[in-house]
C-alpha cells in the first residue's frame, strides 16, 4: 500500500534524504539481463497457467496483455514473484505445499499535495500511532517523496476493503476464486476473529475526503483542503495459513518464500515484498533451489563483490570486525557517516 504507490527517487541535484528509485534500478537490471546470452525479458505479459511436465519441470502459459496472444514455455525452474498474483498461480501449480494458504487483500489510498509552498516546509517521514484496529502497516505518516525530480508530500496510508489481488488488472472475483476446501476454514476464522479489522477496513473504504482531512489536521493543523487530493495506492495480499499450535484467526503480515519438495518451483508470499527484502529473498531461493550456481570459485567471488556478507553469519562474535567494516562503508556510501 505504501511503497507501491510511486517510485521513490533521489535526484543528484537534491541533497536531502537517501531514497532510491528502485523502479529505475529494476529497469536497468532487466535491460542488462536482456543483453546476456540465452536470456530474454518480456514486458506486458501475464502468466495465466502452470502445469507440471511428465519428465520434470513446468509448462508455463503466458498471455500478451496487449494482443491477447498466448504461448507456452517449458521451464526447469519457476519463481513466482507476482505480488498479489502469487497465490492464484501457486494454487494453479497444484503443489501440496500450497494447500491451506489463503489471501487477505487490503487496498489503500493516500492523500497528496503538489503545492510547492506546503511541500517545501517538510523534508522527512513523520509517523504517528496506529488508530484502533488498524494494522501496523497502516500507521499514519507524513512522507516527503521525490518523483521524477519533483517533490511531493503524502499523508496516509488509508486502508480499504477490496476483493482484488492486483491493483492493475485485478478482479473483485480474485478473493472468492481463491477459496479452496483446504483454506476456507482459515479464511473464515480470520473473518470471525478479526471483526474489528474487517469493520475498520470497511469504514476506511467509506471515508470521505473530509474525514481524511480530520486525520491530517492531527499532523498539520493549518492544512488547506484545496491543496490535497486523494489518490489510489496499491494492494497488499496478506498470506493466511493456520500454523500448528497457533491461535486461530491470526493474520500474518510477514513475507515468506514457499518452495516445493522437488525444488522446481518457489513463490514469494506476503505483504509488500519490496526492495528492502528482495536481495535476501532471491539469495534464499538460489541457495535452496539452485545451489549449484554458487559452487564455483568465480560465482563465490562475484557474490562477495556484490554482497560482502552473503556467506557469513554476522551474528557470530568473530564476525564483529567484518560487520563494522561493511557498516562503515554503507554509512559512507549513503553520506551518513
Amino acid at each position: 500500500m505504501g511503497a507501491t504507490l510511486v517510485n521513490r527517487s533521489r535526484q543528484p541535484t537534491w541533497t536531502g534524504g537517501t531514497d532510491v528509485n528502485f523502479g529505475a534500478i529494476s529497469g536497468k537490471f532487466c535491460k542488462w539481463l536482456s543483453n546476456q546470452p540465452l536470456c530474454a525479458t518480456h514486458f506486458g505479459h501475464r502468466v495465466v497457467d502452470l502445469n507440471r511436465l511428465e519428465g520434470g519441470g513446468w509448462k508455463v502459459k503466458v498471455r500478451n496483455e496487449k494482443s491477447g496472444e498466448t504461448r507456452e514455455i517449458e521451464a526447469g525452474f519457476v519463481f513466482i514473484g507476482g505480488g498479489g498474483g502469487s497465490l492464484p498461480l501457486l494454487q494453479k501449480s497444484g503443489i501440496p505445499e500450497a494447500k491451506g494458504y489463503g489471501g487477505f487483500p487490503i487496498g489503500g489510498q493516500w492523500m497528496i499535495t503538489k503545492n510547492p509552498e506546503v511541500v517545501a516546509r517538510h523534508s522527512a517521514k513523520v509517523y504517528g500511532q496506529a488508530l484502533g484496529a488498524a494494522p501496523t502497516m497502516a500507521v499514519p505518516h507524513l512522507d516527503t517523496r521525490v518523483i521524477d525530480g519533483k517533490k511531493y508530500l503524502l499523508f496516509g496510508p488509508f486502508a480499504s476493503w477490496t476483493g482484488k489481488f492486483l491493483h492493475q488488472g485485478g478482479s473483485h472475483l480474485d478473493l472468492p476464486l481463491s477459496v479452496r476446501p483446504s483454506n476456507i476454514i482459515s479464511l473464515m476464522r480470520v473473518g470471525i476473529y478479526n471483526l474489528d479489522l474487517v469493520k475498520y477496513l470497511v469504514q476506511q473504504g467509506l471515508q470521505s475526503k473530509e474525514s481524511r482531512m480530520k486525520e491530517l489536521y492531527n499532523f498539520y493543523p493549518d492544512a488547506d483542503e484545496k491543496d490535497w487530493e486523494v489518490i489510489d495506492a496499491g494492494i497488499r495480499v496478506q498470506a493466511i495459513k493456520q500454523e500448528p499450535g497457533e491461535a486461530p484467526g491470526i493474520v500474518h503480515y510477514g513475507t515468506e518464500v514457499l518452495t516445493s519438495a522437488d525444488r522446481s518451483i518457489s513463490a514469494l508470499l506476503g505483504a509488500s515484498p519490496g526492495a528492502s527484502v528482495s536481495t535476501h529473498v532471491m539469495l534464499q531461493a538460489v541457495r535452496k533451489c539452485l545451489p549449484h550456481l554458487l559452487e564455483s570459485q568465480e560465482a563465490k567471488e562475484r557474490m562477495s563483490a556484490m554482497i560482502p556478507n552473503w556467506d557469513k553469519d554476522l551474528k557470530k562474535p568473530e564476525s564483529r570486525d567484518f560487520y563494522l567494516q561493511i557498516h562503515h562503508k554503507a554509512m559512507a556510501d549513503l553520506n551518513l557517516a
